[in-house]
C-alpha cells in the first residue's frame, strides 16, 4: 500500500497515484492543443510542485523550457499567512513568452494571485495556470485556473510533493493528514 510507512498519520487517501498519472496525461494533451505549436515556459513553484512538474513535463509531446520560483506564505504552518516572500526568483526572462504556472495546490489563491500579477508585470505574452489540486471552499481570491487536476475538500493534505514540516513529500498519492499530527482539532 502506498501509505504504509505513514499509515498512522493519514486519515484517508484523497487521490491515488494512478488517478494523478491519468489526469496529468489529460492535462498535457489539453495544453498541447491550447498552445498549438508554441513552446511554453513552465514555471514551477518550489518546493511542492517539483514532483508534479517533472511528471507533467515528461507527459508533454512538445518542447518546453522550465524554470523555478520559490515563494513562501506558509512557513511551518498549515494555513497561508497571506504575505508572499520571494525566496528564489526566475532565471528565465518571461517577456513575450507563453508562461504556464505549475502549482501543486491552490488554497486561498493569495500566493497565486500575487504571482500572476508579478508575471504580468514582467511582460509575459500569455499566462496559463495548471494545478494538481484546488480547494474551492478555501479560495478567498478568484484566480483564473486553466487546468485543474482535482478539486478537493478543504482538508490538510500531504503527499506527491505536498508536505507538513518537510515530511510526506515522497508519497506517490495524496492523503488527508490526521489533525493530531499537526496539532489541529480532531
Amino acid at each position: 500500500m502506498e501509505f504504509d510507512d505513514v499509515a498512522d498519520d493519514i486519515e484517508r487517501v484523497v487521490v491515488t497515484p494512478e488517478d494523478i498519472d491519468r489526469r496529468l496525461i489529460e492535462m498535457a494533451r489539453q495544453l498541447e492543443t491550447d498552445l498549438s505549436g508554441e513552446t511554453p515556459l513552465l514555471i514551477g513553484v518550489l518546493t511542492g510542485a517539483v514532483t508534479m512538474m517533472a511528471d507533467f513535463a515528461r507527459h508533454l509531446r512538445i518542447p518546453v523550457t522550465m524554470d523555478w520560483m520559490a515563494l513562501s506564505s506558509y512557513g511551518n504552518n498549515t494555513e497561508s499567512s497571506g504575505q508572499v516572500v520571494v525566496i528564489k526568483d526566475l532565471t528565465e526572462n518571461v517577456s513575450g513568452r507563453h508562461v504556464v504556472i505549475v502549482e501543486d495546490i491552490i488554497d486561498s489563491g493569495n500566493t497565486l494571485s500575487w504571482l500572476l500579477g508579478h508575471l504580468e508585470n514582467r511582460g509575459a505574452a500569455s499566462i496559463k495556470i495548471l494545478t494538481l489540486l484546488r480547494k474551492p471552499d478555501a479560495m478567498v481570491v478568484d484566480v483564473p485556473v486553466d487546468y485543474v487536476g482535482f478539486d478537493i475538500p478543504n482538508d490538510f493534505v500531504v503527499g506527491y510533493g505536498l508536505d507538513y514540516a518537510g515530511r510526506y513529500r515522497h508519497l506517490r498519492g495524496v492523503g488527508v493528514l490526521k489533525p493530531a499530527v499537526y496539532g489541529g482539532e480532531a
